[in-house]
This record gives C-alpha cells, sequence and structure tokens, in this order.
C-alpha cells in the first residue's frame, strides 16, 4: 500500500467520517488492511496514494485543491519522525510515531485541518481529548 506521510496520522485517528461516500468507503477498507495485527508494508511516497484516489479533493496526479496544505502536513511528519520515502512496516512506524508525538507537534503538523478539531486525533497520537 502507498502512503504519504501525513496519512501515517489521518490512518490511525480516522473514525468512519470522510468527505463523501466513495471516500469513506475506501478509507474504511484501507484502514482495516492497516489495523490488523499482521505486520502490514506500507510504501511512503511524496505524492498521491491510495487514500487520495477516492478524495474530491484531487485535481489530478500529485496535485490537491488544498496541495501547499497538504504538502506542508507531509513536509512536517518528515521532518519530526524522519520518514524517508521507502517501505515500512505500518505497525512499527505508526507505533514510533505515538510514542514520539507531542500535543505541540501535532498542533504544528494537522492544526489547520478541517477535521483535527472534530476528530480524534490528540487522544489517539498524543493520549488526550
Amino acid at each position: 500500500m502507498r502512503l504519504r506521510p501525513h496519512h501515517l496520522l489521518c490512518t490511525q485517528s480516522y473514525s468512519g467520517k470522510g468527505y463523501d461516500d466513495a471516500f469513506v468507503e475506501n478509507m474504511n477498507r484501507l484502514v482495516k488492511e492497516l489495523r490488523k495485527k499482521e505486520p502490514v508494508s506500507v510504501e511512503i511516497v511524496f505524492s498521491t496514494d491510495e487514500l487520495c484516489a477516492h478524495c474530491p479533493n484531487m485535481k489530478g496526479k500529485n496535485f490537491c485543491k488544498d496541495n501547499q496544505k497538504v504538502i506542508s502536513y507531509d513536509k512536517k511528519v518528515t521532518e519530526y519522525f524522519h520518514i524517508k520515502e521507502k517501505t515500512y512496516i505500518y505497525q512499527d512506524i505508526t507505533k514510533e510515531i505515538r510514542e514520539k508525538m507531542t500535543p505541540e507537534m501535532l498542533e504544528d503538523i494537522c492544526g489547520s485541518c478541517e477535521w483535527y478539531q472534530i476528530s480524534a486525533c490528540r487522544k489517539i497520537l498524543c493520549g488526550k481529548s
């Protein structure tokens, strides 16, 4: 599975809501796969991925309606967690992210996301409500 860096955060805190039915259906399928107990390989890519494929904000390969914002999320995740464009085991990399994440880092990365205030991100990624 291919994921952009910031989707390592989104997939951990996803709770069944999304932009539209096609997006939610795709996200439900992908998150179910990622949350298995068995190790799941993910290829980190600095462009559109399998979550983007069904997002109504995607305007073309590597181009989102909010492109600068999305690129900023990816950049901050790569800087904070030293993520490279390579293959990881999802369970290992997400565990490492949760262990290192602080509320301040999460706010810096995701504070401008429309889902941030209404999601479980703080609780799941930082253990905070």
